[in-house]
């Protein structure tokens, strides 16, 4: 007896791009955000964000990027940025700034500062040529470490993290590294040209310990 296949199927390899894109940002998430500020070669500032992103090693410190070019143009401009100047940085978004983090999405003009379209407020980094958004409760200020083009319209940037800035009520415990999720407030992709959700319903689980008990 055979029970109904309750699940769709899909071959990557038979979907355009686009319903490839569509159906991956719509499974996996929650997605954190990259709210990443870099310099053009001219000085010029850019701010846009990126959900394709995720730390991906705590030793060495890094983090990945996908960037996906547009049809407009030969690549991201951050992206480009990031290649010509070697530095960035990466800015979490909490919920007070995601109007902001909106306006700087926008497919703007080359050479566009997309921090004074949003009326931001930009603060001086330690390590790298590149402002920090003031009002972000996390900023990681990063050096490019690699690129990646596994084929197709994307590039992967792997960056190492340099520097880290973190406001200091978000701290539960700031001598024991204990962060209040309440007080970042961040917010994460959803499904959807405009889904975005919220960290602030949580649930706790203890890890189990070997051997697991009944």
């Amino acid at each position: 007896m055979t029970t109904p296949d309750t699940f769709s199927h899909f071959d990557l390899a038979s979907l355009s791009q686009a319903d490839t894109y569509k159906l991956l940002a719509s499974v996996i998430m929650p997605r954190p955000i990259a709210w990443v500020v870099s310099r053009d070669t001219e000085g010029v500032v850019n701010a846009a964000p990126f959900s394709f992103f995720n730390i991906v090693s705590s030793d060495p410190p890094m983090v990945a990027i996908s960037f996906t070019a547009p049809p407009d143009r030969g690549e991201k401009d951050t992206l480009a940025n990031i290649v010509a100047r070697k530095e960035f940085v990466i800015n979490m978004v909490p919920e007070e700034l995601a109007e902001a983090m909106n306006i700087t999405a926008t497919n703007a003009p080359r050479g566009t500062d997309e921090t004074q379209l949003a009326g931001l407020e930009m603060a001086v980094c330690e390590v790298v040529d590149v402002p920090r958004i003031a009002a972000s409760p996390v900023a990681l200020e990063c050096t490019l470490y690699e690129t990646i083009t596994p084929g197709g319209r994307s590039t992967i940037l792997l960056g190492r993290i340099v520097y880290v800035h973190v406001r200091t009520d978000a701290f539960s415990d700031v001598a024991r590294l204990h962060i209040d999720p309440n007080q970042l407030r961040l917010i994460g992709r959803m499904h959807g040209a405009g889904g975005y959700t919220t960290t602030r319903d949580m649930f706790h689980i203890d890890r189990k310990a070997w051997p697991l008990k009944p």
